[in-house]
Parts: structure tokens; C-alpha cells; sequence
């Protein structure tokens, strides 16, 4: 039965059709932690005793470090399961995913270096291995999405970019853990740990609050934009043909 559902799903028309209702399920909750979030970020959490209010960049940075690599990993999930099923959908999701995890890596560098100024003395540090990693992690995203748009042919692209999916997703556990192998400026883990968060509530909670709100909003995006990649790779299907005539009767 699950088996059935998972094929079903897979398929273009039918996620297509389900797609379009379970967007709101994420769009709205997303919308409701991200204002919580930002509201107890800013005015409800008390400054940290060493940081002050500059600390407050966490509820930007953190999530954003988190979906970057949380992005990667869906798509070398899907990478593998379009190389080795060859589902259709699966390279769809790859593909549809790797501008967001683009966007979500950029934006977790940009606020690091702003957090990095008052804290380290330096907008970036060349020695940190999270830094440098996390730098890596972006440019595996430019080279994926490289490399998709200079093969013409889908299937072939597909494959291409899928193997280098895969074999980039090793950078991943890399970064996760860089603070624990290497001598790093980040600090160690705060939020997963043994003896509970070592994060007081009042800041834990609207921290909390942002990731969930990010992950969902993640997912509201990427179903928006795999929506779009299954039109245009079925887009000499009748179903297409179909839903595009229907979409213009009704304007």
C-alpha cells in the first residue's frame, strides 16, 4: 500500500493535482512561526551576556545555515533514487531544489560575516573549517546548476548532475561536524547535545520557531518551483496541454 502511494505520487499528473493543496499546509504554518520567530527574536529574548543584541542574527543565520545543507541532502536523496529507479520526479526534485539551497547557502555566509565582524574582528576567517566548507557547499550548488544548463539534452543533464549531486553530499557531514573535528571559531553544538539545549528558553524558543518556519517555508517553495519543472519537462504531454488550455478558459 505505502509502495503504491510512493509510485503514485511519482507520478507527474497526480502530484501535480496534489501538489496544489498541500502548498497552503506549509505556506501558512510557515507564516505564523516566521512572524512568532521574529517577534520574540527581537523583542522578547533578552541579550546575550557576552554578545549583547548582536546575537539576535541567530534567528537568520542558524536557519539558513540548517536548510543549506538540509536542501543538499534532499537533493542527493533524490539524485539517488532518480539514478537508481529512474523516477522522472526524482530528478525534477533535484533540480528544483538546488536554487534554493543556492539561496539558503549564500544567505547563512552573508549573515555568518556580518556576525563574524563584531565577534572575530574580521568579516571572514580563510582558517575556519565551517566557514570554508560552508563556502565549498555553494559553489557544489553553482556547479550543479552549471552543469545542468550546459547539456541540452534532459535525460543526459539529468544523469550528469545527479552523479555530481552524490558525490558533493560527502560535504555535508563535513560541515555539520567541522566544530567538533577541527579548532574552529563557531562554537560547539548548542541546540542538539548531551544535557539538553545550552541556550536559555526565552532565546530558544523563537530560535526554534524560525528553523521549523524555514524548513517549511522550503517546502511551500520547492513544491512551487517543482510544479514549474514538471510543466516544462512534460510540457508535449497531453495532460499539460490540458491544464494549460483549462488555465485560459478561466481568465
Amino acid at each position: 500500500m505505502m509502495w503504491y502511494w510512493f509510485h503514485k505520487l511519482a507520478s507527474p499528473p497526480h502530484f501535480y493535482d496534489v501538489s496544489a493543496r498541500i502548498i497552503p499546509w506549509f505556506t501558512v504554518p510557515s507564516i505564523i512561526l516566521l512572524t512568532y520567530g521574529t517577534y520574540a527574536g527581537l523583542f522578547v529574548a533578552p541579550p546575550d551576556y557576552q554578545q549583547g543584541d548582536a546575537f539576535r542574527i541567530i534567528y537568520v543565520h542558524v536557519p539558513s545555515a540548517y536548510l543549506s545543507m538540509m536542501a543538499y541532502m534532499v537533493m542527493a536523496v533524490s539524485a539517488g533514487i532518480g539514478l537508481i529507479w529512474r523516477m522522472k520526479l526524482a530528478h525534477a526534485v533535484t533540480a528544483a531544489a538546488a536554487p534554493l539551497g543556492a539561496w539558503f547557502t549564500f544567505l547563512a555566509l552573508c549573515t555568518g560575516s556580518i556576525w563574524g565582524r563584531p565577534m572575530w574582528g574580521t568579516w571572514w576567517e580563510w582558517g575556519d573549517p565551517r566557514l570554508t566548507s560552508e563556502l565549498i557547499l555553494l559553489f557544489l550548488y553553482f556547479g550543479y546548476m552549471a552543469l545542468r544548463a550546459s547539456i541540452d539534452d534532459t535525460a543526459k543533464a539529468d544523469k550528469a548532475s545527479a552523479v555530481l549531486a552524490l558525490v558533493g553530499a560527502v560535504n555535508v557531514p563535513i560541515i555539520h561536524f567541522s566544530v567538533e573535528w577541527w579548532s574552529s571559531l563557531h562554537q560547539g553544538p548548542t541546540l542538539v547535545r548531551e544535557g539538553g539545549p545550552a541556550i536559555e528558553t526565552t532565546m530558544l524558543y523563537p530560535l526554534l520557531a524560525m528553523i521549523f518556519g524555514f524548513m517549511l517555508l522550503f517546502g511551500a517553495l520547492i513544491l512551487v518551483r517543482l510544479r514549474t519543472e514538471v510543466v516544462f519537462r512534460e510540457r508535449r504531454k497531453r495532460w499539460v496541454r490540458d491544464i494549460l488550455l483549462s488555465e485560459e478558459g478561466q481568465r
